[in-house]
């Protein structure tokens, strides 16, 4: 199996393929040393993200081990993860600056 999508960290629910992905085709990155699959259940874009779980509306969305965003309606597991379905959250970088 040919690795097409990256888990950046080991706490994130999405992972970006990093090749055009068809619908019905399996998404493949690796967990450490553990090689793991999704089935895409929708057309993934190159350089987008899939959703590893069941996202309910209101979830936070995990890449790099940061939330990116928060779901804006309920996203199923192996489907596109895009501006359609989450929105940013700000965030308060002088709270986080470390002093």
């Amino acid at each position: 199996m040919e690795i097409n999508a990256l888990l950046m960290d080991p706490k994130d629910n999405v992972v970006t393929c990093v090749a055009q992905v068809a619908a019905g085709s399996q998404v493949v990155y690796r967990r450490g040393d553990e090689l793991c699959t999704i089935t895409a259940e929708e057309a993934i874009p190159f350089c987008h993200k899939i959703a590893l779980t069941d996202l309910e509306e209101g979830s936070q969305v995990i890449k790099y081990g940061e939330l990116i965003g928060k779901t804006s309606r309920p996203v199923a597991k192996g489907t596109w993860v895009s501006h359609n379905n989450i929105y940013s959250i700000p965030r308060d970088y002088e709270q986080e600056f470390i002093k």
